[in-house]
């Protein structure tokens, strides 16, 4: 035996040919950590409790709410009566007003009685008018110690044949002009809480007031104020004889 041929040794520590893996047995995987048992009562982990199914919720109670009828319902309550309110105050209108004559009260459309202006000496019941053609306004007065008898008596004597309508006073005579010597018209306030209506009356002049004039008399001295000019008219100086001679016929 030549010293050169040394026998074939097995290596342990050698690596296995391909074919000696196909007979070889795998090795056996480590085996894993055991984990320790688990409490059933015990709390389970935020990560468990992604997988516990929960509990649906309890149903509900209905919130509709069904009021109860009482088996024996009150009597209904009578509507209460409504306060009458003049219609003066509702507009924010008093009847109260300022004195602007003598012969005048503080009460809207109403003047003072003959007997009371007799007392008082005041006679003269002064006004104003103006010329047509030339405009000059003109100072003018009655004695209301003349012109008032005088009215009164026509009323009384013709009253009953006028038929409620003052058609005779509709286009009264008016007063000259003492430069031009033309007619006149009375100056009649544009405010009607301020028309001298006494002067009106005594002249004979309340033909030219406006049918609105003529009804915001009769309004506030509580006479009807519907219908034509000459009826209103008509009522106006019945009025006015009854304020100065209360107890006079003079009934509206």
């Amino acid at each position: 035996m030549n010293n050169s041929e040394q026998p074939i040794q097995n290596n342990s520590a050698q690596e296995p040919t391909p074919f000696q893996r196909m007979f070889m047995q795998p090795n056996p995987s480590p085996p894993l950590p055991q984990q320790p048992m688990q409490n059933p009562n015990s709390e389970p982990t935020p990560f468990q409790s992604m997988f516990i199914p929960q509990p649906s919720p309890p149903p509900q109670p209905s919130t509709s709410f069904i009021p109860l009828q009482p088996s024996n319902p009150p009597p209904a309550q009578p509507p209460r009566p409504r306060a009458r309110v003049r219609r003066g105050l509702l507009n924010g209108k008093s009847e109260i007003i300022p004195v602007f004559f003598t012969w005048a009260t503080n009460r809207r459309a109403t003047v003072h009685t003959f007997n009371y202006l007799l007392q008082n000496q005041i006679f003269n019941i002064i006004g104003e008018v103006e010329c047509k053609r030339c405009q000059q306004t003109l100072q003018i007065s009655f004695d209301i110690r003349e012109k008032f008898p005088e009215i009164r008596h026509f009323i009384v004597e013709n009253m009953h044949d006028m038929n409620d309508r003052g058609t005779i006073w509709m286009h009264p005579t008016l007063p000259r002009c003492e430069h031009c010597n033309q007619e006149t018209k009375p100056v009649i306030a544009e405010k009607k809480r301020r028309i001298n209506w006494l002067f009106l009356f005594l002249g004979q002049m309340l033909g030219c007031c406006t049918l609105a004039q003529l009804r915001y008399f009769c309004k506030h001295t509580k006479n009807h104020r519907t219908g034509a000019k000459d009826r209103v008219l008509y009522l106006t100086y019945l009025q006015l004889c009854k304020q100065l001679d209360p107890n006079g016929p003079f009934n509206v």
